[in-house]
C-alpha cells in the first residue's frame, strides 16, 4: 500500500524560510516522480514543483513561475525523502501544501497524480 506523508508546515513571518519534507513508501518501482502542490482557501490546487530522478540522481526539476528563484526541490535518495526549501516567503504563499506521487514523468495536472499526502499547512504572516 502506497503512503505519502508530508511534513514541515507552520506559521512563519514574511521573508522567512521553511523546508517541507515528503516521503512515499510502498511504490512498486523507483520510476516515479514527486510533485508539490498547494491550495489556498477558495482556489484550485496548483502545482508548485516537481522532481524526477534516475539511479538516485536528480534528472529534472520544475517550478511554478510564482516560486521560481525562491523555492528549491531536492531529493535525498538514501533517506527516500524529497524536500521543498522555501525562501523569501510571502503572504501569498499561504496554503496547504501537498506532496503527490505518480509513475512516469512530471505533470502539471493534479489529476494525473494517483497518490497524495494529507497536506501540511503553511501560513506566512505579513
Amino acid at each position: 500500500q502506497v503512503q505519502v506523508v508530508e511534513s514541515g508546515g507552520r506559521l512563519v513571518q514574511a521573508g522567512g524560510s521553511l523546508r517541507l519534507s515528503c516521503t512515499a513508501s510502498g511504490m512498486t518501482s523507483d520510476n516515479y516522480v514527486i510533485g508539490w502542490f498547494r491550495r489556498a482557501p477558495g482556489t484550485e490546487r496548483e502545482k508548485v514543483s516537481c522532481i524526477t530522478w534516475n539511479n538516485g540522481r536528480t534528472t529534472y526539476t520544475d517550478y511554478a513561475d510564482s516560486v521560481k528563484g525562491r523555492f528549491t526541490v531536492s531529493r535525498d535518495a538514501a533517506k527516500n525523502m524529497v524536500y521543498l526549501q522555501m525562501n523569501s516567503l510571502k503572504p501569498e504563499d499561504t496554503a496547504k501544501y501537498y506532496c503527490a506521487a505518480r509513475y512516469g514523468v512530471c505533470s502539471d495536472s493534479p489529476r494525473n497524480y494517483r497518490y497524495w499526502g494529507q497536506g501540511t499547512q503553511v501560513t506566512v504572516s505579513s
